[in-house]
């Protein structure tokens, strides 16, 4: 054989060598890390998407109540005072690898989701609310959210349970280390199991 012969046999080997360890590496997970923190960052934007979607229907909702029971003014600046503190929360870029900062937001918003319940168990004790017409359309929206809330929450525990598990676990580990070493386990929501399944919300409309 040649040099000349050789030369244009080994190319395409040391080609196809490059191609086939690529291909090697693809599949034994060296994507796996950022691919599982991409979800988890996705998933996180649902969260504060449907969040902010309550968050966005509670002026009307409080205003369809007090136009009913303006007497219940402790239940109604309890919610305004609540919704205010939530959207004002200052949400660090760290974030998802900030437990601090995860626990801080998911307080708020918990003191939110406290405050329209007990909204809520007002609006119990007013038939002519409940059977408003713009009550009833918000009440059915706020309901649709909530388990929307609920849905994107349990979707972002379980993106983040699986990066977490693969950072800290073999051989998810070795690429870390050797690949991804600013890796950090992200945060999650501190919610018993049974209340991350989704909810079926009904707020007593009759």
């Amino acid at each position: 054989m040649t040099a000349i012969t050789r030369k244009f046999v080994v190319r395409p080997l040391a080609l196809f060598a490059i191609i086939g360890a690529a291909l090697a590496m693809a599949g034994c997970g060296i994507n796996t890390i950022p691919t599982y923190e991409q979800q988890a960052k996705a998933n996180w934007s649902e969260v504060l998407n449907q969040y902010k979607r309550r968050s966005d229907l509670i002026p009307n909702l409080v205003e369809s109540v007090k136009g009913f029971a303006d007497q219940e003014k402790t239940v109604l600046t309890e919610v305004t005072e609540a919704r205010k503190q939530a959207t004002n929360i200052q949400i660090p870029p760290d974030i998802l690898t900030n437990p601090d900062a995860m626990k801080k937001f998911q307080d708020a918003q918990s003191t939110l989701g406290g405050a329209l319940g007990r909204l809520m168990a007002v609006v119990e004790r007013y038939p002519d609310i409940k059977s408003g017409q713009n009550f009833l359309a918000l009440q059915s929206e706020l309901a649709g959210t909530e388990n929307r809330i609920a849905i994107a929450r349990r979707d972002y525990i379980d993106a983040v349970r699986a990066y977490n598990t693969e950072i800290t676990t073999f051989p998810g580990r070795l690429w870390k280390t050797a690949l991804y070493p600013s890796a950090k386990e992200m945060a999650t929501f501190d919610i018993p199991a049974e209340d991350q399944k989704v909810p079926k919300v009904d707020f007593g409309k009759s």
